[in-house]
C-alpha cells in the first residue's frame, strides 16, 4: 500500500492510494491534482543520513570507500514535500541533488541483528538529499551546513509498506533535471545494505518508530540552478519532483569552494 499526507481545504489528510485516487480516513476520494500541497508522508522522529554508500559515488568524488557507514544527522526543519520549492542559497556556487531510498523504522530496537533488520522497517519512501558542494570539506565536517538548510530535504510523495518492497536492495534509481536523465543507479550497488545500516546504527543508538535512514546516493551528481526542476524516481515507490527557486533570504555568506 502507498500512503500519503497532504493538504486539502486547509486540513492535513492521511490517505492511501486506490486505483490512482487518494482516499483519506473519512473516505474522501481525490485525484492527485486536487491536492493543495503534498507533505512528507511521515513526520520523522530523527533522520540519519549515510554518506558515501555507493562505490561509484565515492569514486566520482575521488574518495576512498568507507570501512564502516559514515553517518550524519539531517534536521527535521529541512523537510518539504513533493512539488514544494527547494531554495537556492544566495552567494553559493554549486548545489546538487542526491537521490536516495529512505527506510522508515516502525518499531523500537537496539542491537538489532542483520538477519532481523527488515522486521523493524515500516516502509520506504524517496528523498532528495540536496547539498551545497561549497560547504563540503574538512572545515565543514560534519556536513550540516551543506545538507541541513531549510528546504534541503524533499521527501515523498508516498510511504510504501515494506510488504510491497520485498527487496530494498534491488531497486533502480533515476534523477531527471528538466526532463533529462542526470543520474542512474541501483540499490544493489550500496556498500552497506539497509540491513547492514540498521544493524550498525542500532549497535550504539536506539532506533525508534518514525526514525528515517537516508541510505546514500549513487554517482551522477551535477549542479542545479534556480528555474530547474528535479525529479527523483525509485522503482516501485514513485517519483518525487521539486522546482529550484532563488532563496528570498539575503543572509547567506559567499562561500569559498571546497574540494
Amino acid at each position: 500500500m502507498k500512503r500519503a499526507r497532504y493538504l486539502y481545504r486547509g486540513r492535513v489528510r492521511h490517505g492511501r492510494v486506490e486505483d490512482g485516487m487518494l482516499v483519506d480516513e473519512s473516505g474522501l476520494r481525490l485525484a492527485p491534482d486536487e491536492v493543495e500541497a503534498w507533505l512528507p508522508p511521515v513526520i520523522p522522529n530523527k533522520m540519519i543520513g549515510v554518506a558515501l554508500n555507493y562505490a561509484d559515488h565515492a569514486e566520482e568524488l575521488g574518495l576512498a570507500m568507507p570501512e564502516e557507514p559514515v553517518l550524519f544527522i539531517k534536521p527535521n526543519s529541512s523537510l518539504i514535500g513533493h512539488r514544494s520549492p527547494v531554495e537556492y542559497p544566495r552567494g553559493i556556487r554549486h548545489m546538487h541533488y542526491e537521490a536516495e531510498l529512505v527506510a522508515v523504522i516502525g518499531r523500537p530496537g537496539r542491537n538489532i541483528r542483520k538477519e532481523e533488520a527488515l522486521d523493524y522497517v515500516l516502509g520506504y519512501t524517496i528523498a532528495n538529499d540536496v547539498t551545497v558542494r561549497d560547504f563540503v570539506g574538512n572545515m565543514y565536517r560534519p556536513p550540516i551546513r551543506a545538507k541541513g538548510q531549510d528546504t534541503f530535504g524533499p521527501m515523498g510523495p508516498f510511504l510504501v509498506d515494506k510488504e510491497d518492497v520485498p527487496d530494498p536492495g534491488n531497486l533502480a534509481i533515476r534523477t531527471y533535471v528538466n526532463g533529462r536523465l542526470r543520474q542512474e543507479g541501483h540499490t544493489s550497488d550500496m556498500i552497506f545494505s539497509v540491513e547492514d545500516l540498521i544493524a550498525f546504527i542500532s549497535s550504539f543508538m536506539t532506533l525508534e518508530p518514525g526514525d528515517m535512514i537516508w541510505t546514500g546516493t549513487p554517482k551522477g551528481i551535477s549542479p542545479v540552478e534556480p528555474g530547474d526542476v528535479m525529479r527523483v524516481e525509485i522503482e516501485g515507490i514513485g517519483a518525487l519532483e521539486n522546482p529550484v527557486v532563488l532563496s528570498p533570504h539575503t543572509n547567506a555568506p559567499t562561500a569559498k569552494q571546497e574540494v
